[in-house]
């Protein structure tokens, strides 16, 4: 079995995230930005990171651009989160996607930040083929969320 893809982030991404979370604590939501919380799996604290909460035909995704992150196996255990703006403290439970589910919300989250996440798509953009993002898909977790 290959192993798990990630992307561990820079420095500089860190120092962006930070602002970006703060920013939408603040309430002010860059591009759909949500603050994520969720229980950890190790250590049962809360932990937080800024998402790109997408919105396809009225169904929410969280996409996670650089793979099998510490949001995404944290979420997997937890099985819930919140999702924060401001002041607003959203729960939510979760669907994972099957590989053949993620074409559409790939494009559409390609769309939407390419300018942001396409270094960790290898030069895959909204323009490849379905056939393209099937084949990369099983390297981007994808969780359609639901409102508690």
């Amino acid at each position: 079995m290959a192993a798990a893809r990630y992307i561990e982030p820079k420095k500089a991404t860190s120092l962006f995230n930070e602002i970006v979370a703060n920013l939408t604590k603040l309430g002010v939501s860059v591009l759909g930005s949500r603050v994520l919380t969720v229980v950890g799996r190790k250590s049962g604290e809360p932990r937080s990171v800024p998402v790109n909460l997408l919105t396809v035909g009225g169904v929410r995704y969280l996409v996670a651009p650089r793979g099998e992150t510490q949001w995404v196996r944290n979420l997997r255990v937890a099985g819930e989160g919140t999702l924060r703006v401001g002041r607003r403290v959203e729960a939510f439970t979760f669907r994972e996607l099957g590989d053949d589910e993620k074409p559409g919300i790939l494009r559409a989250y390609l769309k939407r930040w390419k300018f942001e996440v396409g270094v960790f798509f290898d030069g895959v953009d909204a323009k490849a083929s379905d056939e393209k993002l099937r084949e990369i898909a099983p390297g981007y977790p994808i969780f359609e969320i639901f409102t508690k």
